[in-house]
């Protein structure tokens, strides 16, 4: 029976370790992987009764309530406790839906003058609704319904994006059902309808638009439009496809009767660049933008998404006012005669004035010679193998009284990475896996809640990004963390205050040398008493036995050693602990064992082991030593047939 458990737990504990993703664990002392891991998994939130295949959110800014559309419902949650407020079944209707087989899947829900304004694929035939609230907003109805098509795409997989601008809905889908005739317009509103002149873009697909307001400068303000599309430069060292900007001007009304009527008079596009320019190397396949407005329109900072053919993801990040310096500069790409006035993508408060020279500059050449390079130029602001597919971007006011920019970016295994913009250098500040078996369909961001809003095809989960209490055993953790959102005071490790300690910018611990004295206080002192009496754990163990001991990893830059009797031995890291193995316990290894952390100038005993003799009197009684298996404890025997295991997969971490 003994031998059969341990080949049993042996079978185990092989399988697992080979069934672990290596890639997804952080390598100890890199900077590039995320310092800290949340150590589990998201499960509150809300959960679907039915998987959904897509998920579209609407929801603004200190809101109590979150829209979601899914297929064949439209639901209104409460944002703080994910309970239904309303369910609003939108189901397929029309002649082509028989048997009830037709889905309706909802891929556009906007605030649009007042009501709410939501369209689906209904069952490949796109439909729109508006819905108005009743008198005291306990429920919606349907007051009336739209065509859909160049809204909603046919079929959820297809492109689409939607914006609504001081009661005008913009809108890219396809025109037609097998995806094509992609082109964005002002498709709804108080004002003239315009759409783009199909010569203009070569089989797009749109990431997002944004509307840059200018308080000053009202008639001069512009929406932008960021896709990628297909290379008209077909020669075998130009890239299949590129990334572009293009904009259009707000009060754009089309063309005259006479010229390009209903068509964007002021569409001008210009290739969007992240890479490494002087190696002519390119990250081209834009995967999302966050555009993150400032009061001042020049100071606007608009943050790419990209990925490559090399299995790359990067982030280049660009101002407004570069953008604005390439349209307004730029010579026109493919022509080389004289720029007419007024010079072709001006805004004008009557577009149908414009003269027909500047008009059809715009129809002919609307792309700009020069590119639009990031703030950083000569290379991506932030490099990663992780898969990134999402990204949000908070403006976080810290207790230095300094503005620091977080990165939040989804990965497509369901995880959030928190990177730091505070320099030229990203530091990655920690890791939240939310999901485990989904990536994430939709994110929205609430700055000022400072919550994060996740959809996944189960569940919606809401992430604080105060999340302080996870470096609050000591000040040093506290500031090592780099996290704007915390500082360290009086109560430990808490979201940001006036005169809290921090040092974000390189996370240096001299700040709390002195402050740590004054701030101390008796629940800073409890934990640490109760920490220290968790530090330390004492084994009995036989001579001739193999035994591990393991300590967890904290912080994924630290540097882990084992120290005992003057030696110091490398960790081998397993997942989220650091091990130290002994292959046959003899007399020399009896005695104290420390795991020392190492991060800049901050050294911290994580966990002490004293290891004490068993004395075995009779030879038999080995048999019935008690073997840990699979280390669900932090320390113990462990059988040789998985000692070999624990060796052979300490050394594939080493080499991965």
């Amino acid at each position: 029976m003994g031998v059969f458990y341990i080949s049993l737990c042996f079978a185990v504990c092989f399988l697992q370790a080979l069934s672990v993703d290596w890639e997804d664990t952080p390598t100890l002392g890199t900077k590039n992987t995320p310092r800290f891991l949340s150590k589990e998994i998201f499960r509150a939130g809300f959960h679907y009764e039915v998987s959904q295949k897509h998920s579209v959110f609407s929801y603004q800014e200190d809101s109590e309530e979150l829209y979601v559309g899914g297929t064949d419902f439209v639901l209104r949650l409460d944002v703080n406790d994910h309970h239904i407020i309303e369910k609003l079944p939108l189901k397929a209707t029309g002649k082509q839906c028989r048997e009830d087989l037709c889905e309706n899947v909802i891929t556009v829900i906007e605030r649009f003058q007042d009501s709410l304004f939501v369209c689906g694929t209904n069952g490949n035939k796109p439909k729109c609704w508006k819905l108005f609230p009743s008198v005291n907003n306990q429920s919606h109805e349907i007051v009336e319904s739209y065509e859909g098509t160049g809204i909603s795409p046919f079929v959820y997989t297809q492109n689409s994006l939607s914006l609504t601008v001081d009661g005008d809905l913009y809108a890219a889908a396809p025109l037609d059902i097998d995806g094509s005739s992609l082109q964005f317009r002002r498709i709804a509103g108080s004002r003239t309808n315009v759409w783009m002149y199909d010569e203009w873009v070569s089989e797009p697909t749109f990431i997002s638009a944004s509307w840059v307001k200018r308080v000053d400068d009202p008639d001069n303000e512009k929406i932008y439009i960021f896709f990628r599309e297909k290379n008209s430069d077909h020669s075998p060292e130009a890239d299949p496809w590129i990334s572009q900007v293009a904009r259009v001007c707000k009060a754009d009304e089309g063309g005259s009767k006479r010229f390009f009527q209903n068509l964007w008079t002021s569409f001008l596009k210009a290739r969007l660049v992240c890479g490494f320019p002087e190696e002519s190397l390119y990250f081209n396949r834009l995967q999302d933008i966050y555009v993150l407005h400032a009061d001042d329109w020049h100071d606007t900072r608009v943050y790419a998404l990209f990925t490559s053919s090399w299995n790359s993801t990067a982030v280049c990040i660009y101002s407004v006012e570069m953008i604005e310096e390439v349209f307004e500069n730029s010579t026109f790409r493919g022509y080389d005669g004289k720029i007419p006035l007024p010079r072709p993508g001006t805004c004008v408060r009557n577009s149908r004035s414009l003269p027909e020279t500047t008009v059809s500059m715009v129809k002919n050449y609307p792309e700009m010679t020069n590119w639009v390079h990031s703030l950083h130029y000569t290379a991506p602001f932030y490099i990663s193998s992780n898969n990134y597919t999402k990204i949000a971007v908070d403006r976080v006011h810290a207790a230095d009284q300094h503005t620091y920019n977080i990165l939040l970016l989804a990965t497509d295994s369901g995880k959030i990475h928190k990177v730091l913009e505070a320099g030229s250098e990203p530091f990655i500040i920690s890791e939240t896996q939310l999901s485990n078996n989904s990536t994430i369909q939709a994110m929205k961001l609430d700055s000022k809640k400072k919550k994060l809003v996740v959809g996944f095809s189960e569940k919606i989960s809401t992430v604080d990004l105060e999340r302080c209490e996870e470096y609050t055993n000591s000040c040093a953790e506290c500031v090592l963390a780099r996290d704007p959102y915390c500082a360290w005071t009086a109560f430990g490790c808490t979201p940001t205050v006036p005169g809290g300690i921090q040092n974000i910018m390189d996370g240096e611990i001299s700040v709390c040398d002195t402050a740590a004295k004054e701030k101390k206080s008796m629940i800073r002192s409890r934990r640490e008493e109760v920490s220290a009496l968790n530090l330390r754990v004492v084994h009995s163990v036989p001579q001739g036995v193999p035994f591990y001991l393991s300590c967890p990893i904290d912080s994924y830059h630290a540097l882990y050693t084992w120290e005992d009797g003057g030696h110091s031995s490398p960790c081998l890291q397993m997942l989220s602990n650091c091990l130290h193995l002994i292959p046959s316990m003899t007399q020399e290894h009896y005695g104290n064992y420390d795991c020392i952390s190492r991060e800049k100038n901050y050294t911290k005993v994580v966990k002490t082991y004293e290891l004490m003799e068993q004395k075995i009197p009779d030879k038999d009684d080995t048999k019935r030593v008690k073997y840990t298996c699979c280390m669900n404890k932090a320390s113990g025997l462990v059988p040789w047939k998985i000692w070999i295991t624990l060796q052979f997969v300490a050394v594939l971490r080493i080499f991965s």
